[in-house]
């Protein structure tokens, strides 16, 4: 079994079910006692959210760049930055890696690509929806990527960052999910990604007809997947 190193606490809520998946999946598949081989390194999301406000990404790919070079010191064999927006640094931390860095959203477009969808909602933080650095990556695999109003990603990027990663799950707040996917599907959507990896927390597939794709649950089933290779 390979080594999983895993940048988690951006933030620590969905950092926790990473954890339970890649556990939990090792165990189905290998049966008995197993367990993954897991290295966390868990930031401080306080300064990394702070450089994001102002836009300084250089300062955070440092900060992810120590971290993941400390996991590949204590052996990972691969590593997950587990979270989709700073997924904007990935290629600088890459570039001080010796081993490789499984990116989020090529992980999202083979499960897209696998279930046959070609046109797909993408809810995240304000940067994930409305930058390219992930975008792009869902376009080049073939997949159309629709994005809700202005309004709307103001109102996504709020839950996700005054709610959500501080462990508030919101009535209100779920129904204006389902509208705003709702209104998606209606667009022509096929399927919808959860493109921050605390709407998992909030929404879930017997929410909604149309096909969710939970990036947690698909980045953390992928590195299972190379674990076990």
């Amino acid at each position: 079994m390979k080594t999983i190193g895993l940048i988690g606490g951006m933030s620590w809520e969905s950092t926790v079910t990473y954890y339970q998946i890649i556990n939990r999946l090792v165990k189905e598949k290998l049966g008995g006692l197993h367990s993954a081989q897991v290295l966390l390194y868990s930031v401080d999301f306080q300064p990394i959210e702070e450089c994001q406000s102002r836009g300084d990404w250089e300062r955070s790919a440092e900060l992810l760049s120590d971290a993941a070079l400390r996991l590949e010191g204590a052996g990972a064999d691969f590593i997950l930055i587990c979270t989709n927006t700073m997924h904007k640094v990935a290629p600088q931390v890459q570039a001080r890696l010796h081993v490789p860095l499984l990116h989020i959203a090529d992980a999202t477009a083979g499960a897209l690509k696998a279930a046959g969808i070609d046109t797909v909602a993408l809810l995240g933080t304000k940067y994930t929806m409305c930058q390219d650095f992930y975008k792009e990556r869902l376009i080049q695999a073939g997949v159309r990527v629709l994005i809700p109003e202005v309004a709307d990603i103001e109102l996504v990027n709020h839950v996700i960052f005054d709610e959500l990663c501080l462990g508030r799950l919101e009535d209100g707040s779920k129904r204006e999910f389902l509208r705003i996917i709702d209104g998606l599907s209606r667009q022509g959507a096929q399927g919808v990604i959860l493109g921050c990896t605390e709407i998992g927390l909030l929404i879930q597939q017997s929410d909604t007809a149309l096909p969710v794709f939970d990036t947690t649950l698909i980045h953390a089933a992928r590195a299972v997947e190379l674990a076990l290779s």
